[in-house]
């Protein structure tokens, strides 16, 4: 108990005397080894915090001058002009050097998502998937919709399991009426595709149920009885 109370009592003195934390403080540092050692650190932690302002700050500039050339890239696009796009026209950059000049910028993202739709259209599927892969976004009707291409894209190399996997993330993706009965219809093709009529079904079902409004419902009730007499057979 004695020993517990002289812990306690010590406590309370450097609560009570912050003097007595000043002066251990003033010992540690007037020791040369240790003076070293608290420079270094402090050395250490300004190098640290000056290269991630300095790296946020290029990344700020890089992104801003990557949407800046990424201008015509998109007109292209919208044109119909899907060479230009991707290559550029000499003067300008295409998607793809705007992926490989400005990596890790929004702009190179976005580049991914476009040089896949290009490459889906192109029917050279096997880039489609990979770039499309790599785009992410925070915009959940535009990740939607690249899960959808990719699902296209596996649908045209007959991987209908992949495909219908990929057709299914989209139509949760966010779900809305405008866009998700499209990506269940997508869903329910896959799946019957693969063989797998039962939760073919139960998607055109989802669209029925859920989506009623949708011009796709008559035409999931179509199916859904078509679906239901081959699963009986």
């Amino acid at each position: 108990m004695a020993k517990s109370k002289n812990k306690e009592s010590k406590g309370l003195d450097l609560i009570e005397n912050p003097e007595l934390i000043i002066s251990k403080t003033e010992a540690f540092l007037n020791d040369r080894k240790n003076q070293n050692i608290v420079f270094i650190a402090i050395g250490i932690s300004s190098v640290i915090l000056l290269a991630f302002l300095g790296f946020s700050q290029l990344k700020k500039n890089q992104n801003i001058e990557a949407q800046e050339e990424m201008f015509q890239a998109v007109y292209y696009f919208e044109s119909d002009s899907i060479g230009l796009a991707l290559n550029g026209d000499g003067n300008n950059y295409g998607f793809l050097d705007i992926i490989s000049l400005y990596s890790g910028t929004d702009a190179a993202n976005l580049s991914n998502f476009y040089t896949g739709a290009i490459y889906l259209r192109l029917k050279d599927f096997s880039n489609s998937i990979r770039y499309l892969m790599k785009f992410s976004s925070q915009d959940f009707l535009l990740q939607a919709r690249a899960y959808a291409l990719i699902g296209d894209a596996y649908m045209e190399i007959d991987d209908f399991e992949k495909a219908s996997n990929y057709f299914r993330k989209a139509s949760l993706h966010n779900s809305n009426k405008d866009f998700s009965p499209y990506y269940l219809n997508k869903y329910a093709i896959a799946l019957e595709l693969k063989g797998d009529l039962n939760e073919a079904i139960n998607a055109h079902e989802i669209i029925i149920n859920e989506y009623s409004t949708s011009v796709l419902f008559q035409e999931s009730q179509k199916q859904k009885a078509r679906l239901e007499g081959l699963n009986v057979e």
